[in-house]
């Protein structure tokens, strides 16, 4: 019953970095590839200051959330002020730079060591620490993730992310501030990124910068794009797949090292069926396209 309980509390941390994603990805037409950066700036500021600083784990999360809102918008700020695949280029060198941080500053972050011993959270004095607890924990905030993202979608603000999909020149003609719209949805994204990672740090109790690659990022934006591209619930089935069934290899006596490779076959494979038949993902409206990006 644990293991299960830890596979649906992955599911749950994964569904919240796959929907702040489709915010991006599937809404506004912009692909970040320095998501996992964002992860990992939540998971580490609440893995440092509740390890040594001794902050509560609600407080360290603030804090994290707060140090992604000032990275997000100092790349947006930057990037949006030139063409979309220059953004592409600065979250792709955003996420380098940021897992270099984790695996050098050894001093700060151990480095390759990682970090152990991170305490759970206590909440209104309820000390979370059994998985059923913590699987509890992060459906609240994967439901409440949830709930936001489909509010703003399909809000004037989510309208406003459509029509600059489709057409900047068209968003703007109608009054839209198109960079400003940018900023927001990827400060927004970057924040729930963010909470993630403060709840997947307090799970796991132990991190390492091998969590937070650019794999990572690409494997959270094969989640919505299998999912759905402009999706919210297709995030939450992409999650639910790519977590769900490469466990069932564990379940075959298969080598570890065998089943990982096998892992990134099911995950390349998935992506290959959805580009071929379904390419605007399982509950997707439309196909993610590159050349939609462009101004």
């Amino acid at each position: 019953m644990d293991y299960l309980l830890h596979i649906f509390t992955l599911i749950s941390i994964y569904s919240i970095l796959a929907i702040s994603l489709n915010l991006l990805i599937g809404y506004t037409g912009l692909l970040s590839l320095c998501h996992a950066a964002f992860w990992g700036i939540g998971a580490y500021t609440t893995g440092l200051l509740c390890t040594q600083l001794g902050l509560s784990w609600g407080l360290a999360t603030l804090i994290g959330i707060g140090l992604s809102f000032l990275f997000s918008f100092l790349v947006a700020a930057v990037s949006f002020r030139f063409q979309n695949d220059f953004f592409m280029l600065v979250t792709f060198a955003f996420q380098i730079l940021i897992f270099n941080i984790m695996l050098n500053w050894s001093k700060l972050t151990k480095g390759a060591m990682g970090l152990p011993g991170i305490p759970g959270p206590i909440m209104f004095g309820w000390k979370i620490d059994s998985v059923g607890e913590y699987f509890l924990v992060s459906l609240f905030f994967c439901a409440i993730t949830f709930l936001i993202a489909n509010y703003l979608t399909t809000s004037s603000f989510g309208l406003a992310l459509k029509t600059i999909r489709e057409d900047e020149i068209l968003a703007a003609s109608l009054g839209k501030n198109v960079i400003s719209f940018k900023i927001r949805v990827f400060v927004m994204a970057a924040v729930f990124a963010s909470l993630a990672g403060s709840i997947y740090a307090s799970y796991m109790s132990y991190i390492d910068p091998g969590n937070f690659t650019v794999q990572e990022s690409i494997f959270i934006a094969a989640l919505v794009l299998i999912g759905g591209s402009g999706s919210v619930p297709g995030s939450v089935i992409g999650a639910f797949l790519l977590m769900s069934i490469p466990e069932l290899l564990r379940f075959l006596n298969i080598p570890v090292t065998t089943a990982a490779d096998l892992r990134q076959m099911i995950y390349g494979l998935l992506l290959i069926a959805c580009m071929l038949w379904r390419p605007q993902g399982i509950l997707g409206k439309y196909a993610f396209r590159m050349d939609a990006t462009k101004p």
